[in-house]
């Protein structure tokens, strides 16, 4: 299988957001029930990576950078209950790793500056950090006890999950840090499920996928320069105001905002200066309660082709256009009516 295969093989899902929430909840309960269960046993006990372990589990044979000879490149040992993975040092030629479920130190994987992905969810991984790997293209932490986002430099990764829970356990982060355009070309990042209050820090211009979903977030700020952001993901915080919204993201595409707390549907002229986005979801929101909110948010937004998933027909562009140039002339009205009258009388000679 060639390297372009495994990777897309790593790909996040991109799933609507009703089977996001499905997964979600799945992967709640069967997490939740998995950590009840390993409650019992309190004792630490060493579990170290084995030769032996190592050898059942190596896949992938393929040549080493100088062509000349071959070694294993792809290692899987998810839910071994390891606590030490020293043993993969020796393993400079591991491209894939999915280690997920084991434990608490990843420095190991410093060793292996091969690496092209990994995987580390559901570890207990308080950090993110690693050093510099210079081929590491996806990156996932998710569902560990993360709680910030330093040490984060690899100048190819281009995915970067650190996805947190809905429920007790699981990554909590509160504020993006350590993020820098000069040491990142990530174009995905996946932090749904933490505890962030802003969306500050996420200054990474060649991001095209964000998502945010299930925050603490009352609003957006600091994005402008995502001017190349195409997918955003909202759903499940706090949002009231669209206010932060800039008009150099240019490239938006889609905005999922369902399960906030937008009431005025006037918050969406906010968004007229977004071009491309055509489609927006703002479901569970209060501002969907109105009787004419379909019309309204293409009203406020004339470049909407899809709300909720239902795509406007022309004869809703139509009204639409028309409620907008009679709003229009209603505003100029009364500007018309203020302007001084003109008194033929004052231009008579004394």
């Amino acid at each position: 299988m060639s390297d372009e295969a495994e990777l897309d093989d790593f790909e996040p899902d991109q799933d609507d957001e009703e089977e996001e929430r499905e997964d979600d909840a799945k992967d709640t309960d069967k997490w939740e029930d998995e950590k009840e269960e390993e409650d019992f046993f309190e004792e630490w006990i060493p579990t170290p990576l084995t030769m032996d372990k190592m050898k059942a589990e190596l896949s992938l044979l393929s040549k080493t950078g100088h062509g000349l000879a071959h070694a294993y490149t792809k290692l899987g040992i998810k839910n071994r209950d390891l606590t030490d993975i020293s043993l993969l040092c020796s393993y400079i030629y591991l491209r894939y790793v999915d280690i997920s479920e084991n434990l608490k130190d990843l420095s190991p994987l410093n060793s292996l500056t091969h690496l092209l992905w990994f995987k580390a969810d559901g570890n207990q991984l308080q950090s993110a950090q690693l050093n510099e790997l210079p081929y590491l293209q996806i990156a996932s932490f998710a569902y560990n006890q993360i709680t910030d986002t330093e040490g984060i430099s690899h100048p190819h990764l281009g995915i970067l999950n650190l996805k947190g829970w809905v429920l007790r356990r699981g990554n909590h982060i509160c504020m993006v840090t350590g993020l820098y355009s000069q040491k990142l070309i990530t174009h995905t990042l996946e932090l749904r499920g933490n505890q962030l209050e802003s969306t500050l820090g996420i200054n990474l211009p060649k991001l095209k996928n964000l998502f945010l979903a299930q925050n603490l977030l009352n609003k957006v700020e600091g994005l402008e320069n995502l001017v190349n952001l195409s997918t955003f993901h909202l759903q499940d915080n706090q949002i009231a105001t669209l206010s932060g919204f800039s008009k150099e993201m240019k490239s938006l595409q889609y905005l999922n905002l369902r399960g906030n707390m937008i009431t005025d549907l006037r918050e969406l002229a906010q968004l007229r200066d977004l071009p491309k986005l055509p489609a927006l979801v703002l479901l569970d929101n209060p501002c969907a309660d109105d009787h004419d909110y379909r019309q309204e948010a293409l009203v406020q937004m004339a470049q909407l082709k899809r709300l909720d998933k239902e795509l406007y027909e022309e004869e809703d562009r139509t009204e639409a256009s028309e409620i907008r140039l009679q709003r229009l002339k209603e505003e100029q009205e009364p500007e018309q009516e203020a302007e001084p009258q003109h008194d033929p009388e004052l231009d008579q000679p004394l």
